[in-house]
C-alpha cells in the first residue's frame, strides 16, 4: 500500500514538476512578444522624431555668412548696408556680415573665413583679396558641407576644383567691360595719350578692368603712357599719379580701377595744376566719387550694382541651402553678371542717394 501511495505522489511531482516548466515558457514566450512590439514602438518614434527634425531644419532659420573686402572701401561697405537691410526683410534667413581688416590681410581673411566654417553655417558668401587667399578655405568649406557663393571678386575656380571643391556660383560685373567702357568715354572725347592706375599686382578685377581699357585705347589708335598699381589706396595713388604726370607730361587722362584711388588721383591732378587739362575716371559709382563728378571734378565713373550683387549673392545661397546643393568638382561653376554703368555731370544726380 505504501509503494502504491509512494508510486502516486511521485508521479503528481512529475506532472507538476512538468507543468511548472510549460507555465515558465508560456510568461517567457510573452515576454519577447512584449520586446518586440516596444521595439517596434520605439523605432517608429524614433522615425518620427528624425522625420520632425529633418521638417525643423527646413522649416527654419538659414544662416548665411558673408565675408567681404574692407569696410574701409565705401564700395563694400555700401554692399554690407545693403545686404543687412535685405536680410531684415527675410523671413527665415539670418545672415552675418565679416569684412577683411585691410586690403593685404591676406592671411587674416582666411582666418575669418575658417571661423565661420568652425560655426557651422548653412552658407558662405565671400569676396577675396586675392584669387587664391580663400581657396584652401572654400575647400574646407565643401568638406563640411557648406556651400559658398564667390561675391564679385574671383575666388580661383579651378584650384578649388582641384582641392576637390566647387561653389555655388558667382555674381560679378563683367569686368573687362568695366575698364572698355572707360576707355570708350575717355576716347570718346579726343583723349589719346591715358595712364592707367590699377589696384593690388596680381589681382583678378584689377587685371580685368585694365585689359578692357587697354585693349580699347590700343585699337583705336591711343596710347596708354603708363600702367601702375594704386593698390586700391587713395594716398599710394596720389604718389604714384604725381610721378607719372612728371614722367608723361602730355599725359591727359586716368583711368582708375576703382574710385579710391580715382579721389587720389584727382588730388594728385589739382596739386599739379592740371585740373582743366588731366581729367580722371573712376570705377564703382561710390558715394564720394558720384559727388565729385556731380561738381565737375572727377570726369566719370563706372558704376556696379553693388548691392545688386550682394543681394543675389545671398539669394543664391539661400536656394543652394533649400536644395541640398553639394560640391561637385566636375562640374563648372556658373558666372552671372549684372551689367555696369557710366556716370557722368550730365546724369550723376540720377545716381546719388
Amino acid at each position: 500500500m505504501k509503494k502504491k501511495v509512494l508510486a502516486v505522489l511521485l508521479t503528481a511531482a512529475m506532472v507538476m514538476s512538468m507543468a511548472a516548466c510549460g507555465g515558465g515558457g508560456e510568461p517567457a514566450e510573452e515576454a519577447t512578444t512584449e520586446t518586440t512590439e516596444d521595439a517596434a514602438a520605439e523605432d517608429d518614434a524614433a522615425a518620427e522624431e528624425d522625420t520632425t527634425e529633418a521638417a525643423d531644419t527646413a522649416d527654419g532659420d538659414i544662416t548665411i555668412g558673408v565675408l567681404l573686402k574692407p569696410e574701409s572701401n565705401e564700395y563694400w561697405a555700401s554692399m554690407k548696408a545693403g545686404i543687412e537691410e535685405w536680410a531684415a526683410g527675410q523671413e527665415g534667413v539670418t545672415v552675418d556680415i565679416l569684412c577683411a581688416e585691410s586690403e593685404d590681410n591676406i592671411i587674416g581673411q582666411l582666418e575669418q573665413l575658417e571661423n565661420m566654417i568652425s560655426k557651422d553655417y548653412d552658407a558662405i558668401c565671400a569676396a577675396p583679396l586675392s584669387a587664391s587667399n580663400l581657396v584652401e578655405g572654400v575647400i574646407a568649406a565643401c568638406e563640411a558641407g557648406i556651400p559658398v557663393v564667390n561675391v564679385d571678386e574671383a575666388i580661383d575656380a579651378a584650384a578649388v576644383q582641384e582641392g576637390g571643391g566647387n561653389m555655388v556660383g558667382m555674381y560679378t560685373t563683367d569686368n573687362v567691360l568695366v575698364g572698355q567702357k572707360a576707355a570708350e568715354y575717355i576716347m570718346g572725347l579726343g583723349l589719346t595719350k591715358v595712364a592707367i592706375i590699377e589696384g593690388t599686382a596680381g589681382n583678378v578685377t584689377s587685371n580685368d578692368r585694365t585689359k578692357g581699357a587697354t585693349d580699347y585705347i590700343n585699337e583705336n589708335g591711343g596710347e596708354v603712357v603708363a600702367s601702375q598699381p594704386g593698390d586700391w589706396d587713395r594716398l599710394t595713388s596720389i604718389d604714384v599719379a604725381t610721378n607719372i604726370m612728371q614722367a608723361n607730361p602730355d599725359v591727359e587722362a586716368f583711368y582708375c580701377a576703382n574710385d579710391t584711388m580715382a579721389l587720389g588721383v584727382y588730388e594728385a591732378v589739382v596739386n599739379a595744376g592740371k585740373q582743366d587739362s588731366v581729367i580722371v575716371v573712376g570705377t564703382d559709382a561710390v558715394q564720394n566719387a558720384k559727388e565729385s563728378v556731380k561738381n565737375g571734378e572727377m570726369s566719370a565713373t563706372v558704376g556696379q550694382d553693388n548691392v545688386g550683387i550682394g543681394v543675389a549673392c545671398c539669394e543664391l545661397a539661400v536656394q543652394a541651402v533649400k536644395d541640398g546643393w553639394t560640391a561637385d568638382p566636375s562640374a563648372e561653376m556658373p558666372i552671372y553678371y549684372i551689367d555696369s554703368f557710366l556716370v557722368t555731370q550730365e546724369n550723376a544726380d540720377e545716381y546719388l542717394n
